[in-house]
């Protein structure tokens, strides 16, 4: 691990206090005293309403730390639907509490467990290994050993870290019914490591909130040395660990268990954008819906762990309603695939994630362009968790003035004006050939809507990272941007902007590199954007 200097460990540290201010502000809102959740409560009956905090054993005798809520009215010899909710990434037992306790008013048995390596639970930070895996398995085991929990009725839900373990849970136990997996990630190094680049804000921020809420264990540690240090020497092991703990790795076992799988990201999430959760909604074959909203990692979901009302915890229980209870409550009848525009904060339904994007438009990459690398030109993909946030909740993306943009620094390209409005909806993806007088670089795509000033607002983007190409010898680029919901207005135009350095990456471009962006007559270069008629 990158040594944490001590300004840097002080706002880290702030920064789970506010998070645990905040867990604690959703136990208060239905009577847990601070000092209830400090020291927890013995067991003294299986059947009681909750919350009860338990020690739970998980793999290798680990001491996992938990609390468990039952229906109030629960019946002796009745069985109950249960919920099993590992927590996310640094959050401590306590995170799910208000929707643990809607949850079992509605009839659940519910089971919240703090994950291995994190607060008062034991053992090392295993980043969603197989310890992780082996420890959900044995809180499913002591669910249905000291609850009224149905064994042919279990789910399992989280967010963030929690999505992503309910996720390879349920593909390594067919006792897993239906999982909502909230801000989670499918392939974890498409995630963090997409095109090859390293996603250095997101990696820094994991790693810091994991030393200052828990205790690392040293693969973490060397994983994360060796990614933030660029070691290349170990890409192979890096990729190959990341597989280990991807849900995508093993979706023929998820099909196979028949589980059904509702998934939710944000447009925004700056830790796991939302491509790689919809390449990985398109693999499965059993019951599945996909929800993306406004907003950056797990800030959609955020005010329902205070108790207030939230879409994506509302749809989570009605998915549990329809797939743990069997309720007939119509939501396997909606079109399955739900967008929540940035723009108008309206839902679009869609038969399924291809739909959304069917009809595009290319636009030109014409004439050549020769930018000069390890200058930032002023766009940029914003701040990890602070950007998508802003977009959410006052709808400002990053910005930049597109005509005041140097062209020594950026190759920029714009479409005509469009004289109604249209909307983005999916998957922008640019295609365009490159020469670069050194082997390694990297650059990063953005796609921006102008206004009559020269006013762009960031619609999307995404990076990617070259080694091993002969200098001076044009080659092929492919890159998708991140997928989003964007309206743009009427009189606006659509710009493309292509540049060398954005703070949320790790930049590979040797000092003097340049990078020619060219359109050959016989492989013209593009984007094509899912544009449409609003």
């Amino acid at each position: 691990m990158v040594p944490v200097g001590e300004p840097r460990r002080k706002a880290l540290r702030s920064t789970a206090a506010g998070t645990l201010s905040a867990a604690l502000v959703a136990g208060a809102a239905f009577g847990v005293a601070p000092a209830a959740l400090a020291t927890p409560a013995p067991v003294t009956a299986a059947d009681s309403a909750g919350p009860r905090f338990v020690d739970i054993e998980g793999d290798g005798g680990t001491v996992l730390k938990a609390n468990v809520f039952t229906p109030s009215d629960a019946k002796p010899g009745t069985r109950y639907p249960a919920i099993v909710l590992p927590t996310s990434w640094a959050m401590p037992q306590i995170e799910y509490v208000a929707q643990a306790k809607k949850l079992a008013d509605s009839g659940y048995v519910v089971v919240g467990y703090n994950s291995r390596g994190f607060w008062q639970s034991g053992g090392e930070i295993e980043t969603a290994g197989p310890e992780d895996i082996a420890d959900a398995r044995k809180v499913v085991d002591w669910t249905l050993a000291h609850t009224p929990a149905d064994p042919d009725r279990l789910g399992m839900a989280g967010v963030s870290y929690g999505a992503g373990i309910s996720l390879l849970a349920a593909a390594h136990d067919p006792r897993v019914k239906a999982v909502a997996a909230l801000s989670g990630w499918a392939d974890l190094i498409d995630s963090i490591y997409s095109g090859r680049t390293q996603h250095k804000q997101a990696a820094g921020l994991l790693g810091g909130l994991g030393e200052v809420t828990g205790r690392p264990g040293p693969e973490l540690r060397q994983i994360l040395k060796d990614f933030l240090a660029s070691n290349l020497d170990q890409e192979d092991e890096m990729i190959a660990w990341g597989a280990k703990r991807s849900p995508a790795t093993y979706v023929d076992a998820l099909n196979k268990n028949g589980t059904a799988v509702m998934l939710g990201n944000a447009w925004g999430d700056s830790l796991f954008p939302p491509n790689q959760y919809a390449d990985f909604y398109e693999k499965l074959t059993g019951p599945k819906r996909l929800e993306f909203r406004p907003g950056d990692h797990a800030t959609a979901e955020a005010t329902g762990l205070l108790g207030l009302p939230n879409d994506v915890w509302s749809n989570s229980q009605r998915w549990f309603d329809r797939y743990l209870k069997g309720e007939r409550n119509g939501i396997d009848q909606e079109l399955p695939v739900q967008l929540k525009s940035r723009t108008t904060g309206a839902y679009e339904g869609y038969a399924d994630w291809k739909s959304v994007g069917a009809k595009s438009t290319r636009i030109a990459l014409d004439g050549t362009h020769t930018v000069r690398a390890n200058a930032d030109s002023g766009a940029n993909g914003g701040i990890v968790m602070l950007t998508g946030l802003l977009d959410q909740f006052a709808k400002i993306p990053p910005m930049a003035s597109i005509p005041l943009l140097p062209r020594s620094r950026a190759a920029v390209w714009q479409s005509e004006r469009y004289a109604t409005a249209k909307q983005v909806r999916g998957t922008a993806k640019v295609h365009t050939t490159v020469t670069s007088n050194e082997s390694s670089g990297t650059l990063v795509a953005y796609l921006y809507d102008v206004g009559p000033l020269g006013l762009g607002k960031l619609v999307s983007h995404a990076p990617l990272t070259f080694h091993d190409k002969a200098p001076g010898k044009p080659f092929g680029v492919d890159l998708e941007l991140f997928s989003t919901a964007y309206d743009v207005p009427a009189g606006h135009r659509l710009a493309v902007v292509v540049d060398t350095v954005d703070p949320l990456y790790i930049e590979h471009n040797p000092t003097g590199a340049q990078l020619t962006f060219s359109s050959p007559a016989a492989d013209p270069s593009h984007v094509s954007v899912p544009l449409r008629e609003q």
